[in-house]
């Protein structure tokens, strides 16, 4: 019997289970665990690692980096958590190779979201990746594609679909107590500073920074174009509405079609325009992306609807009592869901129902883990999920871009008849050898 069956086996016993001892704290016996890779050490990695070696379902076995000096943090967090010290190296493929793992943890930034995803689905190995999907939307479709291909497990970071708050306000949307809902927004209005103008210099001592630059163009090193504020850059990143909108656009879509579907709607599917306004108007910075901008997706059909995404990452103060946030409006109602709350209105402000939760990411992972053994979809299952909602914020990019209203052919993720847009759904040109991998 092959590992992975065993994993997935319901013949486990519980008497098989007392001849093994837990050699790790609050950990399940090792035979049993599923073993993890961890592809990124640093920021949103470094959470990742932390919560997947908390998790007595798994085991971090490895770690890859191209910069050494963010092991240190990262390593003595999973010994910490789980009494044994991880491997680490500084080319991913290792792991990729290491037919002993059983699943990879993407926490790279955007443009190295699709190339470690895709390779470890043609390995056999399922993936936790974090959001937006890929760096471009023809990245995210061939994701999809090595996912369905090669039947694999995928889970985009997009937590809120695992937290109590989310589902709780998505069961009383269900209830259609909010009457006809046409409208959602989606907002970021928490302020973020400049990053000047630094000069190009020599990458740290030990950092590959070729890699690091993988599928994107040759540049010289600029610290703005590394750790943290590469998100900025056309190369790397996809702004704030691939960063922090997308967390906030998933919530507005989900929250809608909830809303409709309890009318009779059929479930929303992919917006047939989007349009945009705004643009770089603040901050006098190296930043690519717009610091304002607010996007409109049409979503066409039998029962139309709009919704909108508003960034304003210069403003110290929220809006509607929420600096980040989702609404609905219905002819009978509206609901603000927060990050860490809900509240549903109905005339005359009366409040019809509401709730608190968090967004920690550990029932996420934990649900992740679980669709391993089980393999069902997880919550954010990247073909029903993550790669739709990614896309949302693909097209808003791309209108941005092109500074106009585009039509979209959900079917093909093309726009119709808009040659420099359809150009825009992927990079110029990959680096080689770091390109887009067949399926």
């Amino acid at each position: 019997m092959q590992r992975r069956e065993f994993l997935a086996s319901s013949a486990i016993t519980v008497a098989s289970a007392t001849l093994l001892a837990a050699d790790s704290p609050g950990k399940i016996v090792a035979s049993e665990r599923i073993r993890v890779g961890c592809v990124g050490t640093g920021g949103r990695a470094f959470s990742l690692v932390n919560s997947f070696s908390r998790n007595k379902n798994c085991e971090v076995v490895a770690l890859a980096d191209i910069d050494p000096g963010k092991f240190g943090q990262a390593v003595a967090a999973v010994e910490k958590n789980q009494g044994t010290k991880p491997q680490t190296v500084a080319d991913f493929r290792q792991l990729i190779d290491d037919k002993s793992l059983d699943a990879i943890v993407v926490g790279t930034p955007d443009h190295w979201h699709a190339i470690p995803t895709i390779l470890a689905c043609l390995a056999g190995k399922d993936v936790y990746v974090e959001k937006p999907d890929g760096h471009n939307i023809v990245e995210g479709q061939r994701m999809v594609a090595a996912m369905k291909k090669h039947g694999r497990v995928i889970q985009m970071g997009t937590q809120a679909r695992t937290t109590d708050r989310m589902k709780s306000a998505i069961e009383f949307l269900k209830t259609g107590a909010l009457g006809k809902c046409l409208v959602a927004r989606a907002w970021e209005s928490a302020k973020q500073g400049s990053i000047g103008f630094p000069k190009d210099r020599e990458a740290p001592p030990g950092v590959d920074y070729d890699m690091w630059l993988g599928p994107a163009p040759l540049r010289p090193f600029n610290p703005n174009r590394f750790h943290g504020r590469w998100r900025w850059f056309y190369d790397y990143g996809t702004g704030d509405l691939g960063n922090d909108g997308v967390h906030r656009l998933d919530m507005a879509a989900w929250a809608l079609s909830a809303a409709g579907e309890a009318q009779g709607d059929a479930p929303l599917s992919l917006p047939t325009t989007v349009s945009t306004g705004g643009g770089k108007w603040y901050f006098d910075d190296m930043q690519e992306w717009p610091d304002t901008l607010q996007v409109t997706y049409e979503f066409g059909g039998k029962s139309p609807k709009l919704l909108t995404y508003e960034m304003r990452i210069w403003a110290p103060y929220g809006f509607l009592g929420e600096s980040e946030a989702a609404a609905v409006y219905g002819d009978k109602g509206y609901i603000i869901i927060g990050n860490t709350r809900w509240k549903a209105f109905g005339p005359g402000n009366t409040v019809l129902a509401e709730g608190t939760g968090g967004n920690d990411e550990a029932a996420h992972v934990e649900n992740f883990l679980d669709c391993i053994k089980s393999r069902q979809r997880p919550n954010a299952d990247l073909e029903t999920v993550g790669h739709p909602s990614s896309l949302l914020c693909h097209m808003g990019n791309v209108a941005s871009r092109v500074n106009r209203k585009l039509v979209f052919d959900g079917a093909t993720e093309t726009f119709v008849n808009d040659k420099e847009a359809n150009a825009l759904r992927t990079r110029t040109e990959y680096r080689k050898p770091w390109v887009l991998p067949e399926v």
